[in-house]
């Protein structure tokens, strides 16, 4: 049965992701952790979006500005030690109630619709890169910075679509064996996100396939009715 709900979080996840271009953090992260605590959910989902890298990032990598997205992945795995030293350190629970409240955090400021007028360079990337490597090492939740950047930042929606998968799923390759080099998670961890690869390739690639530029509105306002309701779910009360 634990088998089956992480199945079927990842056939939404996963989904999310394929079409809006980023949410499978948000969503995944807090409900794995209501099942196996949240660094087993961090690995877990680390492990199973490798399912994403022959089914939605090469069309990303056609898309993407690819001179941003180096920078920002050579910064992202600088800060990735840095989050998950973090993580075996502090309280579960207390990771557990940051998870959710950067989920909805997250939400609030891309419901608030925050827009930047500015020609972001290297430092801006790298910057942005790095906070994605800490943010994901220490919660799992790689993707609000980059998400926040893109969306308040110049690039059309097909752009930012295209640099959040290609930096989210190449940053996120690196994390499971740094947990597991760490301690953070075990053999087990390893092995049930192998399982759930295939779960997840195949959502992702069904999710790619709905998303057409035109439609963008409506994804994205499905993908936010999605992570909040996952945002709330994941909250430590209802233990």
């Amino acid at each position: 049965m634990e088998f089956l709900a992480l199945a079927a979080i990842t056939v939404l996840a996963a989904g999310v992701y394929g079409f809006a271009g980023f949410g499978a953090a948000l969503i995944a992260v807090p409900l794995f952790a209501q099942i196996v605590g949240p660094a087993a959910a961090i690995g877990l989902l680390a492990v199973a979006a490798v399912g994403s890298v022959p089914t939605v990032l090469p069309g990303a990598i056609r898309r993407a500005d690819r001179r941003a997205c180096l920078w920002m992945l050579g910064t992202s795995f600088l800060g990735l030690p840095l989050g998950v030293a973090l993580l075996s350190v502090v309280d579960p629970v207390a990771i557990r109630w940051i998870m959710s409240l950067v989920v909805l955090g997250t939400l609030a400021a891309l419901l608030a619709g925050l827009r930047v007028e500015w020609a972001p360079g290297r430092g801006t990337w790298g910057s942005v890169g790095g906070l994605v490597g800490l943010f994901g090492g220490a919660t799992g939740l790689n993707g609000p910075p980059l998400v926040l950047f893109q969306l308040a930042g110049p690039d059309g929606a097909e752009r930012s679509r295209a640099n959040t998968i290609t930096v989210l799923t190449l940053s996120s390759m690196a994390l499971a064996p740094l947990l597991f080099w760490s301690g953070s998670i075990g053999r087990e961890t390893i092995l049930t996100g192998l399982a759930l690869i295939p779960v997840y390739a195949i959502s992702a690639w069904i999710g790619q396939r709905l998303f057409t530029p035109a439609r963008t509105g409506l994804y994205r306002a499905a993908a936010f009715v999605i992570i909040g309701a996952a945002g709330v779910a994941g909250l430590p009360l209802w233990d």
